[in-house]
């Protein structure tokens, strides 16, 4: 591959990942969406972290097994509650990795 090619490369893998991001606030800035349409938006990043979170937690080696005893599953519990409790990004991650560490040496 030669300086020209990569060049060329680097500008169509730019455009790739610029372009999708760009339309949409290009064509949707001017525009007052409908509010059922705006709720539903606020709900895409709550789903994709599930989406991410669930397969650690629930599912286990290759082929996927459905497991309810893992460690990140049962570190992931209190988590969640000291994450809706306090609202605080430090204190979760700490607790959090806390949870993890200590079910680790004990199981």
């Amino acid at each position: 591959m030669n300086s020209r090619e990569f060049l060329l490369l680097m500008a169509a893998m730019g455009a790739v990942t610029y372009l999708p991001r760009m339309l949409p606030l290009v064509a949707l800035s001017g525009r007052k969406l409908p509010s059922w349409f705006a709720e539903w938006l606020e709900l895409i990043p709550a789903a994709i972290l599930s989406a991410l979170i669930a397969p650690t937690l629930f599912a286990h080696a290759d082929p996927r097994v459905l497991t309810f005893g893992k460690i990140e599953l049962l570190a992931a519990l209190p988590t969640l509650f000291c994450a809706v409790k306090t609202r605080s990004l430090a204190g979760t991650v700490v607790v959090g990795m806390l949870c993890y560490w200590g079910l680790g040496l004990v199981m």
